[in-house]
């Protein structure tokens, strides 16, 4: 098992195959490209990962990219902890937030990127529209969250690590967020196996 990830590590969606493969207990290796340099775009990775990102993972002769294609894979085809629900429902909840976190709140995602997760905070206010992505952020978490809950499905799932690294972005770097919201995330950070991307080292920005 062979798996790309950037070379700064602040990618939040290699992060979640990255768990995903901990989780699992499944042994991999690992490589990095350096994306500002433009590696995703160099042949030997081109003829790896069909869209050319990270993280793209390799198992045997099967090539995948895309977080959420290749967490399904992992979940269906090997053993260990389970990533996603086994109810129906459950799973569809799970996805639909990993989801609306890739595709919604850009402002947010842009305004308060992983570099101030992973390295250091940014000093500009959040904008207007960061500022209502976050109400939206929070309303939603709110609601997946109801009073006394510890995980958006009832049980652990990959859809808690993703939400937990959104609310980072503002939590890291002294943004306001609801007490309740900021437990929960912080609650997530110290699994053992998140744990295990946010302390590796990274080189200088």
């Amino acid at each position: 098992m062979l798996l790309y990830v950037d070379s700064q590590y602040t990618s939040p969606y290699a992060m979640s195959v990255f768990v995903a493969l901990k989780e699992k207990g499944i042994g991999f290796e690992e490589r990095t490209l350096d994306l500002e340099a433009g590696a995703r775009h160099a042949p030997a990775f081109a003829a790896q990962s069909l869209t050319q990102r990270v993280p793209t993972l390799v198992d045997g002769e099967f090539r995948l990219s895309e977080s959420s294609a290749i967490t399904e894979y992992l979940d269906e085809a090997y053993p260990g902890t389970p990533l996603y629900p086994a109810d129906p429902k459950l799973k569809a909840r799970a996805r639909q937030v990993q989801a609306w976190l890739r595709s919604d709140l850009l402002p947010i995602r842009q305004e308060r990127s992983t570099l101030v997760v992973f390295y250091q905070p940014s000093d500009a206010p959040l904008s207007a529209s960061a500022q209502a992505a976050t109400h939206k952020l929070f309303a939603a978490a709110e609601a997946l969250l109801p009073e006394g809950a510890e995980h958006v499905c009832g049980n652990w799932s990959l859809a808690d690590v993703d939400l937990a690294v959104m609310l980072q972005r503002l939590i890291r770097n002294g943004d306001p967020v609801p007490p309740r919201l900021r437990a929960y995330a912080e609650r997530q950070w110290q699994r053992a196996t998140v744990q295990a991307w946010v302390k590796r080292a990274r080189p200088p920005l």
